[in-house]
């Protein structure tokens, strides 16, 4: 009758043995490496032994559970066991995240010795070692604390005077942050990694040993994934009682369907604590296996240096002999030796990866010998010699060719959050359904995403794009985005509202921070000539994302996403989201990405200077459109925004029998929108863009009046039409309020991001006029909101000064200015009058045209 028992209890002891046994010597390894070769205990190794200890801890609690029923259905757990078996799986959830945040304390503790002087990659491994710290003690209380009374826990049944907290909630709840904390260490080191100049077969070793934090990442989701039976169950009750139900998990099977997520978790701990041991090891392996860590061609280099390091000493002695010269003391020539150190000496993270074999090769100085071969130059630097490292050209002096590549790249870029406003409208609607909110929660959905473009560019994001330039706030806002990505993991498959709302400003936090470099990137990057252009061709190919998406993610993606348990399907999108966004700031990191200095926007805007100083009322002229501009952007955002919240009501209050569902006519305006967008670019060709901006304008009331009083389908047609009028404003706008502002313009750009926060209050505004006075009347909120943003038309096309400013050049050069060739002339002629510099006084190091910005993170 026991065989007939399924039971994975087996398994999961074996696996669970197999990798305590497996870190414990790594541990031991590590131990002697640090103890007996470098001689030096640090902090990074007394967090490695904690973590040991307390994973050998929570990895007994798992074998002994499979003693008594862990991997069995509850059904088939003796009664006698139920006690012991729930003390197991309590020590289990109490041990696991102070597991983990040891491990991931000695791994960060280690990279602080990584560099001293990397102050950016310091205060980032500082970040996360608060994060991991904090959300591991938070946790670490919530499972302590799970019952009410604590004792609670090991009684069955539970007391029904007891109260419990899910317990897959707690351990759903952490599997955003260990995500990202995984990402978060596998990806810090790998700019100063990839700048060391190794030998071949030590890269390979590099490699290998940090590509292990992708497997502890792949664990961590596999654990998760297994937790999953347990949230169908829970959120099949939510679905059925409107979320206000409550269930306890633990009685629906947990033994079984817990018990290869805790061998998972076990493996996750254990391959983590080996993979903060291997760097460790290499004083140990260099000493035993020397020839592990070496290449044949560098053994015959080390050897032809020695022997001419020798042959040069010799040569040296002789001539200092023959002229009387006294001999350098031993004790002065061994500390010059770059490639000596004392047993006692600091022994950091660069040294176990360097040292004792290669240090020598990568800071040796010139000898005779080497000064007398053929010259070499300064490469350039690579990542691991296949990628060129080499800043680019400014990206306001580029020339149109030249301005493609980086175009394309940042184009990329709209398109992704064109989609993930597409995902995250179509979700948002379903989730409404599953969990029957209210409309004021789903327009507080909204105005979270929206909310966090007016805190986003406002304060960290304008500090970034001001201190470390466009790719610094590039991969700030795709972490930031993917973050918000991970949240959604929980949030959908809990079902919680709260975390949905936290997951929506997450994500607008992180779109938000990318438009705050993208759209003026796209603006300056070539001729300002066609700035309004360009910035209108990468708008279209955004929206492009918000057509494609929706209907992906209605037809394909949540196409039975009709109750709660279907939620759990998301998550897997949202996951693979999140790591090609990660995946695409690592790729920035090492593209060749363009910047704009302050000095490089000052030198643009003093071309034209007389024209960009004229004043108005005491104003420059540039700030009082910029002051308009921002007025009429949050306008346009918000009625834009507002006209989506209503779209699909509108189309079955006038056109109730349509053939064309909501949704579908919803997607025809998308389109409408997108096909608006590339002929506003198109049309820049021809016509100056402050008179599109005005057609647009005027089309907008137009239609949005029309809408307040047909019917049927001309009522249809006009709101595709007001879509299609909607196109080319944004991009228009921002672009010109962008000219002239020299050193301001990347703070002119935070405020332009800012005013898309007004997609957070104009549906609130328009909501209740339509509960009180119908759909079609309150499209008159509409047609008061694009008048108002009409005024910066109105005032571009009224004002001289203004027409002067914003109006598009032929080229750099102004007319007023003097031509190139006189000014190359005047230079000329003044450096005749200049003193050449002797050799000794001109700079040491490399000069970079126009860079002000600190480096990033390096």
């Amino acid at each position: 009758m026991l065989d007939a028992v399924q039971n994975r209890g087996p398994v999961v002891l074996a696996v669970t043995t197999a990798l305590l046994v497996a870190s414990s010597i790594f541990v031991i390894l590590r131990l002697v490496s640090r103890i007996g070769i470098v001689r030096r205990i640090s902090w990074d190794d007394y967090f490695i032994v904690l973590a040991w200890l307390i994973a050998f801890g929570f990895s007994f609690s798992i074998c002994w559970g499979t003693s008594v029923g862990l991997g069995r259905h509850e059904v088939d757990v003796e009664p006698e066991w139920r006690s012991s078996l729930k003390k197991s799986e309590y020590a289990f959830s109490v041990l696991y995240n102070p597991a983990l945040m040891a491990t991931k304390t000695s791994i960060l503790a280690f990279y602080l010795t990584l560099s001293k002087t990397e102050q950016v990659f310091r205060w980032f491994t500082l970040a996360t070692l608060v994060v991991v710290n904090a959300a591991g003690i938070a946790l670490t209380l919530l499972n302590i604390a799970q019952c009410h009374p604590v004792g609670a826990v090991f009684k069955d049944p539970l007391p029904s005077s007891a109260t419990c907290t899910d317990i897959v909630t707690l351990y759903l709840s952490s599997a955003p942050v260990n995500i990202i904390t995984d990402l978060a260490i596998l990806f810090l080191p790998m700019p100063i990694l990839t700048r060391m100049r190794l030998p071949r077969k030590q890269k390979i070793i590099l490699i290998i040993t940090f590509s292990f934090g992708v497997f502890v990442a792949i664990i961590d989701v596999v654990r998760i994934a297994y937790l999953q039976s347990a949230s169908l169950a829970r959120l099949q009750q939510v679905g059925t009682s409107g979320g206000t139900g409550t269930v306890a998990v633990e009685e629906d099977d947990f033994s079984w369907f817990a018990s290869l997520s805790f061998m998972w978790s076990a493996v996750e701990v254990n391959v983590g604590i080996i993979c903060a041991c291997v760097p460790s090891l290499k004083p140990l392996v260099s000493r035993i296996l020397p020839s592990l860590l070496t290449d044949k061609d560098e053994l015959s280099e080390k050897s032809e240096l020695r022997f001419a390091g020798t042959h040069a000493k010799n040569m040296d002695m002789d001539v200092a002999a023959a002229h009387r010269i006294p001999s350098i003391p031993d004790s002065q020539r061994k500390k010059t030796n770059p490639g000596s150190r004392g047993d006692d000496g600091d022994m950091d993270m660069l040294d176990f990866l360097t040292t004792p074999d290669t240090i020598a090769i990568i800071t040796r100085a010139p000898t005779a010998t080497t000064a007398a071969t053929k010259g070499s130059r300064v490469a350039s630097m690579t990542f691991f010699d296949f990628i060129n490292m080499k800043k680019p050209k400014s990206m306001v002096k580029m020339s149109r060719k030249e301005s493609y590549f980086p175009l394309a790249l940042v184009t990329i870029l709209f398109f992704l959050w064109g989609a993930a406003y597409g995902f995250l409208d179509v979700l948002n609607s379903q989730f409404q359904l599953v969990v029957h909110m209210s409309n004021g929660q789903s327009l507080g959905l909204h105005s979270a995403y929206f909310g966090a473009y007016f805190v986003g560019p406002l304060t960290f994001g304008r500090l970034i794009l001001k201190k470390w330039g466009f790719k610094a706030t590039f991969i700030s806002g795709l972490c930031i985005y993917g973050c918000g990505t991970l949240v959604f993991w929980p949030s959908a498959v809990l079902a919680s509202f709260p975390a949905f709302l936290v997951s929506n400003f997450i994500v607008g936090l992180g779109l938000s921070t990318l438009e705050i470099a993208a759209n003026p990137f796209i603006a300056l990057c070539g001729p300002p000539k066609y700035a309004e252009m360009r910035l209108n061709f990468a708008q279209g190919i955004q929206a492009i994302g918000s057509v494609v998406s929706p209907l992906l993610a209605k037809k394909v993606l949540f196409k039975k996403l009709l109750d709660a348990p279907s939620l759990i399907d998301v998550q897997w999108t949202y996951l693979g989201i999140a790591l090609f966004v990660v995946l695409l700031a690592v790729a920035f990191y090492y593209l060749p990405i363009p910047e704009a200095s302050d000095d490089d926007l000052e030198e643009e805007a003093e071309r034209r200077h007389s024209v960009n100083s004229h004043d108005l009322l005491g104003v420059k002229v540039i700030y009082a459109t910029l002051a308009l501009g921002v007025f009429s952007q949050f306008c346009y955002v918000g009625s834009q925004e507002a006209l989506a919240e209503v779209f699909q009501q509108y189309v079955v209050a006038v056109r109730p029998d349509s053939k064309l569902g909501p949704f579908d006519v919803q997607v025809v305006g998308h389109t409408a929108f997108a096909i608006g967008r590339f002929l506003s670019a198109f049309a820049g060709c021809i016509f100056k863009p402050r008179w599109i901006l005005a057609f647009l304008f005027t089309g907008m009331i137009v239609t949005s009046s029309l809408a307040m009083n047909l019917t049927g389908n001309a009522g249809v047609a006009i709101l595709v039409l007001l879509q299609f009028f909607e196109s080319g404003v944004f991009s228009i706008i921002f672009a010109m309020c962008l000219r002239g502002l020299g050193t301001r313009t990347k703070t002119a750009s935070a405020f332009m991001t800012a005013a898309i926060a007004g997609g957070a209050i104009f549906p609130v505004i328009m909501d209740p006029v339509q509960n009180s006075r119908g759909i079609q009347y309150s499209f008159c909120v509409l047609v008061a909101i694009y008048a108002f943003g009409a005024t910066f038309p109105a005032y571009l096309n009224l004002v001289a000064p203004a027409k002067r400013q914003v109006d598009p050049v032929d080229s750099r050069q102004s007319a007023n200015e003097p031509s190139t060739t006189s000014r190359r002339a005047s230079r000329a002629s003044s450096g005749i009058l200049r003193r050449k510099k002797t050799p000794a006084e001109l700079p040491t190091t490399e000069h970079v045209e126009g860079n002000d910005l600190a480096p990033w993170p390096d």
